[in-house]
């Protein structure tokens, strides 16, 4: 899957599966995508019930081109497979992807497609339509994240899991998105968000930035995804209705940037293809192949978040 072609997913909206009036509220948010949780939200005592609201709620409809998601409990956990087998089988036709947590190597992505392809065969779904989104929330899925990346033709997303990621690196911090106190050299996550990113990039992935905790600090919730957004994320899970817009916002680009990006575009075309010529000249800017793969990027994800052109192209004569 290339990831500048892919559908937007700026906010992807977590939603406890075993709360109906929360999965309610979901339908009317301004959200890209969301998740029906199935896993930490959830409550062990609660877990069958959730995967039957679950179900339900994507039956029922009326979520408005979102990008539909349920998350599965993690395969150290005795509810997995019962959580694919009744989701795929209950309402496949209405579920886009399935997010894996914790994911720690390729064998548990390879596990995943296998069984969504004989449930898949078994109810009569499309094989391989339903994507997986691999959440990475350790070292070993960190270590391990090229092979997880090509695991399946299903990935869609690889998702950074930060709060069981500093815990499993034992950072001396409780405040997840937060640097670590006593950490004055740099940005204690630089290197792991890049190598998630390099390893979704490489294999055509988009990469999704994990929640900032702080649910009612939305000027923090604006940094933290400003960080992510500058380095080439494409979204970032949000826990509340009031970090959803700054989401959006953060993620897409800014009409100015858009609107010169199709410019680019249009500019490099024109030189190459009508005049054919190598140099090509968008004002006083000149600007070649490297040019052209940038814009590309940028008017793509203008594209997704549903932004318009409001300047077009003139050629000069």
């Amino acid at each position: 899957m290339d990831a500048v072609a892919s559908r937007s997913r700026r906010s992807v909206l977590a939603v406890p599966g075993s709360n109906p009036r929360f999965i309610e509220k979901a339908r009317g948010l301004e959200v890209d995508a969301f998740f029906l949780d199935l896993e930490d939200a959830v409550a062990p005592l609660e877990k069958e019930r959730a995967r039957e609201n679950v179900v339900a709620a994507l039956r029922e409809g009326g979520w408005d081109g979102k990008i539909r998601t349920v998350r599965v409990n993690d395969l150290g956990s005795p509810w997995t497979y019962r959580d694919v087998i009744a989701v795929v089988e209950g309402a496949g036709a209405e579920l886009d992807c399935l997010v894996l947590p914790k994911v720690t190597g390729a064998d548990q992505v390879y596990w995943l497609d296998l069984l969504l392809t004989q449930i898949e065969r078994a109810v009569g779904l499309p094989v391989g339509r339903i994507g997986i989104e691999a959440q990475i929330e350790d070292a070993r899925g960190l270590q391990s994240i090229d092979a997880i990346a090509a695991a399946s033709p299903r990935l869609e997303t690889l998702v950074y899991g930060p709060a069981d990621f500093m815990a499993s690196m034992n950072m001396k911090t409780l405040v997840v998105g937060e640097q670590p106190p006593g950490y004055d050299v740099g940005d204690a996550y630089h290197y792991v968000l890049m190598r998630i990113l390099t390893a979704a990039r490489a294999h055509g992935l988009q990469a999704i930035d994990g929640p900032y905790l702080q649910i009612r600090d939305v000027e923090a919730f604006r940094r933290s995804a400003g960080r992510t957004a500058a380095l080439g994320f494409d979204g970032k899970w949000v826990l509340h209705p009031s970090q959803v817009a700054a989401a959006n916002e953060v993620y897409a680009p800014s009409q100015e940037d858009y609107d010169h990006a199709e410019l680019i575009l249009d500019a490099y075309e024109h030189a190459t293809t009508v005049e054919r010529r190598g140099a090509v000249m968008l004002g006083d800017e000149m600007l070649d192949e490297a040019s052209q793969k940038m814009a590309l990027v940028v008017a793509a994800k203008g594209r997704a978040a549903g932004l318009t052109r409001t300047k077009r192209f003139e050629p000069e004569s």
